[in-house]
C-alpha cells in the first residue's frame, strides 16, 4: 500500500511538472518598443496614440512595454532618446517626425525602426532617387498630402491671390522640401511666392509679421515648429486679416482658413500594424515600402467667416 502511495505521489509530482513547463513555454512574449517624438503637438500626438493602440490591438494588452520619450522639440535629445532604447536592446524603435527618424537611423542598424510624421524619405535619410522603399532596418509611413492640390486649394479660395508668403521652419529639411514644391507650382500659374523662414519658436511672431505686412494670402507646409506656435500665427493673421493655408489640421485649426490633411491617429495606427508584422516575423522591414494616408480636405468655419470666405462643396469642417 505504502509503495502503491508513493508511485501515486511520484506521477503527481510528474504532471504537475510538465504542466508547470508548458505554462511557462506558452508564456506570452513581452515586445520592448521605444517611441521618440519630437515635440509635443495634437497632430505628433495622435500618431503616437495610434500607433500604441494598433499594437495593443494586434498583439494584445501586456504584450508590449511602451517606453515614451519627449525630445521637446530638441533634436539633439532625440539622438539621446534613441541611443536609450540601443543601450537596452529594445525590439523595435517608432520615431515621431524628421529629426527623431534622423537621430534613430544613425543610431542603429540592427534594431528596426519605424518611422510616422515623416513627409518624405529620401529628404530625410539623403536618399538620392528614392525609390519608395529604405530597404534597411527602416520603414514606416508618411503624412505627406498632395502638394500640388494644396496649392490648388489656396488658389480655388482665394483667387485673388498674387503674393502668397510661404513661412516654414529653415531647420526642418522636410519642410524645405515642400516649400519648394509649392514655389515652382505657383510660379507656373503665375503667382508669386517669398519664403518667410524661421529658425525656432524664438523668431515665429517677427517672420509671421513680416509675412504678413508682404502678402495677400500665406502658406504653411507641414511643419513642426508651426505646429507648436499656431496660436501665436494666427493671433497675427487673424488680426490683419490674412488667410493662410495650412499643410495639416493641427496647424490650420489654430491659424489657417482650410488644409488638405490626413489623419495622423489613422498614420499612427498602420504605422503601429507594421510594428507588429516585423515583431512577430510575418514581415522583414527591409522590403516594406512607405505608407501613405488618404488626404481629407478641411475648413475652418470660424475663421473663414471672419474673412467672409464661402467654402465650396467637398470640405470637412474641422472639428466633425
Amino acid at each position: 500500500m505504502k509503495k502503491k502511495l508513493m508511485i501515486l505521489l511520484s506521477l503527481v509530482l510528474v504532471l504537475a511538472t510538465c504542466l508547470s513547463l508548458a505554462a511557462c513555454g506558452s508564456k506570452t512574449k513581452v515586445y520592448n518598443v521605444g517611441i521618440c517624438q519630437l515635440v509635443t503637438h495634437d497632430a505628433l500626438d495622435a500618431a503616437t496614440e495610434g500607433f500604441q493602440k494598433a499594437l495593443v490591438d494586434k498583439l494584445g494588452e501586456g504584450a508590449v512595454k511602451f517606453d515614451v520619450q519627449n525630445a521637446a522639440g530638441d533634436s539633439n535629445t532625440c539622438s539621446t532618446i534613441v541611443n536609450s532604447f540601443v543601450t537596452k536592446k529594445y525590439d523595435l524603435i517608432m520615431a515621431n517626425a524628421t529629426a527623431a527618424l534622423q537621430a534613430a537611423a544613425n543610431a542603429t542598424t540592427t534594431i528596426p525602426v519605424l518611422g510616422t510624421s515623416i513627409t518624405e524619405y529620401g529628404v530625410a535619410l539623403g536618399i538620392d532617387n528614392f525609390s519608395g522603399t529604405v530597404g534597411s532596418n527602416v520603414s514606416g509611413t508618411s503624412d505627406l498630402a498632395p502638394l500640388t492640390e494644396q496649392a490648388d486649394m489656396l488658389l480655388e479660395l482665394i483667387p485673388d491671390a498674387k503674393n502668397v508668403g510661404i513661412l516654414y521652419c529653415s531647420g526642418e529639411p522636410n519642410s524645405e522640401y515642400q516649400v519648394k514644391v509649392i514655389e515652382e507650382y505657383l510660379a507656373a500659374k503665375g503667382v508669386s511666392t517669398t519664403r518667410y523662414a524661421f529658425s525656432d519658436t524664438n523668431d515665429v511672431a517677427p517672420v509671421t509679421s513680416s509675412a504678413v505686412a508682404a502678402s495677400d494670402a500665406l502658406y504653411i507646409p507641414t511643419d513642426n515648429t508651426a505646429a507648436t506656435c499656431s496660436t501665436t500665427i494666427g493671433n497675427i493673421v487673424r488680426e490683419a486679416k490674412i488667410p493662410l493655408v495650412a499643410g495639416e489640421e493641427g496647424i490650420c485649426a489654430g491659424c489657417g482658413i482650410a488644409t488638405l490633411t490626413i489623419s495622423y491617429y489613422d498614420l499612427g495606427y498602420k504605422t503601429g500594424e507594421m510594428a507588429a508584422e516585423i515583431l512577430t516575423g510575418k514581415a522583414k522591414i527591409s522590403e516594406m515600402p512607405i505608407e501613405y494616408a488618404v488626404a481629407t480636405k478641411k475648413y475652418n468655419a470660424e475663421i473663414c467667416q471672419e474673412l467672409g470666405i464661402t467654402v465650396p462643396d467637398g470640405y470637412v469642417k474641422i472639428g466633425e
